[in-house]
């Protein structure tokens, strides 16, 4: 059986290509049907802001990326609520649908899964 993942997207959307590379290992994985999730932390909160302007800052907009996860059977995704409590961005609409974690939910999150890949 193949051991479940679950992918912890820290960095912002234009921090770098880690948010790129996040989202192109859910992708692949989904497509192989492998057992993944999706938590955005820290800075990766940024990734679900709505209405990103990526072409002022000269980056590829990840926007579809991050819709294309749906299609390729990715639906578990969380977002830490400090990380959006510190980021200004709680009560705001996301770009996706994502289940708010804190405290002992994180932490059972975490524990839930057999792989825990951090970008």
């Amino acid at each position: 059986m193949a051991k479940s993942m679950l992918l912890i997207c820290r960095q912002s959307p234009w921090g770098g290509s880690a948010a790129r590379e996040a989202l192109d290992i859910a992708l692949a994985g989904g497509a192989f049907d492998l057992p993944l999730a999706l938590l955005f932390l820290d800075d990766g909160v940024f990734q679900l802001a709505s209405a990103q302007q990526a072409a002022a800052v000269q980056q590829k907009d990840l926007s579809a990326n991050l819709r294309a996860l749906s299609m390729f059977g990715v639906d578990q995704l969380y977002v830490d609520q400090h990380s959006l409590d510190a980021r200004g961005l709680a009560g705001q609409p996301l770009a996706l649908p994502a289940e708010p974690v804190a405290g002992d939910e994180l932490r059972a999150l975490l524990d839930r899964f057999d792989l825990l890949v951090t970008l």
